[in-house]
């Protein structure tokens, strides 16, 4: 099949496209500039064809359905005029299957856990998740009234070596890293038992992968991307001292006290190169309140989804990828 992945060289892309290669698929891989893949080093590259679109420019919807995919995999999809847009731009071509990626952060404060993928009442909580859910349910009624072929793909945390990742206090400043590898004192939100869910890109891509091989059991549906388990703040804490081979070191602050820890001069520095736009409060805020356990049962049954990478292994290749490229420095000697 000729199969379009929109954001083809990102986290998620970049282990997906070379799956799909190896499964004999032609693959298209849109970005908007030629930016390395995480996995450049892999052969199945070579047998990419590559095209560079702007989803920001009026005729990215229209370039995309002049490709005349089979399958396409948007990646890079983040509110809802950007999938109605598209979605009427590949009506009229030969698309069998169109696959959606949302997010956990779309179901924001839960009921029963652990969440269910297909569950009608997600109530998120930042326009982000407000947004994928608009899209969400924009898909499912255009599966259920007019028969367009969606999938629905919803990550966690997305982790691995190359990129920087949530932190045991729940933001992507990596100073934390850096106290536990020099045996510092840390401090949690809380008494740190809100939990955190990070899946590895590969086991992310799986899904997708997974979900184009059986078509037919994952249209109309939703899939958790995320592994079995969730690690507490206090877990991940322990776990990150233990790889540095320190010994804990583990405070605990009331929200509003530990909102002031996080505003000290000494956390600032990193801000500007590694933390995201919203703040490391703000992003922290946003990974607790909603917390919370999601479900895999159906991605197992219907696609026969299992998860290659644990938890725990996952933010161990990352933090290893933090040393080779200087992101922290840390030596066992």
């Amino acid at each position: 099949m000729k199969i379009v992945v929109l954001g083809g060289s990102g986290h998620i892309g970049s282990y997906l496209v070379p799956k799909l290669i190896r499964d004999g698929h032609s693959v298209i891989s849109v970005t908007r500039s030629d930016r390395q893949p995480y996995t450049a080093s892999d052969p199945a590259w070579q047998y990419v064809e590559k095209k560079f679109l702007d989803r920001s420019n009026t005729n990215f919807n229209a370039n995309v359905a002049k490709l005349n995919a089979d399958v396409v995999v948007d990646l890079i999809a983040f509110d809802l005029d950007a999938v109605k847009g598209l979605v009427t731009a590949l009506k009229p071509t030969k698309l069998s299957h169109y696959l959606f990626c949302s997010s956990i952060w779309a179901h924001g404060h839960a009921t029963l856990l652990p969440s269910d993928p297909n569950a009608v009442n997600k109530e998120p909580l930042d326009s982000y998740g407000k947004e994928k859910v608009a899209c969400e349910n924009y898909l499912k009624t255009e599966y259920r009234q007019n028969h367009f072929p969606a999938t629905i793909v919803m990550p966690g945390q997305v982790s691995g070596p190359g990129w920087i990742i949530i932190n045991p206090v729940g933001n992507l400043n990596p100073k934390i890293f850096q106290d536990i590898a020099n045996g510092e004192a840390i401090a949690l939100p809380n008494f740190g038992m809100e939990t955190l869910h990070h899946v590895h890109a590969d086991d992310v891509a799986q899904v997708f992968y997974l979900a184009i091989k059986h078509r037919n059991q994952s249209l109309g549906e939703s899939f958790h991307a995320v592994v079995d388990q969730s690690i507490t703040l206090y877990g991940f804490a322990q776990a990150m001292y233990r790889n540095f081979h320190q010994a804990p070191q583990i405070n605990f602050l009331p929200w509003p006290e530990w909102k002031k820890y996080m505003e000290q001069p000494e956390f600032q520095p990193w801000h500007e190169k590694y933390a995201d736009r919203d703040g490391d409060v703000e992003k922290t805020y946003y990974h607790i309140a909603r917390s919370g356990n999601y479900s895999i049962a159906n991605a197992t049954s219907l696609l026969h989804y299992h998860p290659r990478h644990t938890i725990l292994e996952t933010i161990n290749d990352s933090v290893h990828s933090y040393i080779e490229r200087g992101v922290i420095q840390y030596s066992e000697h």
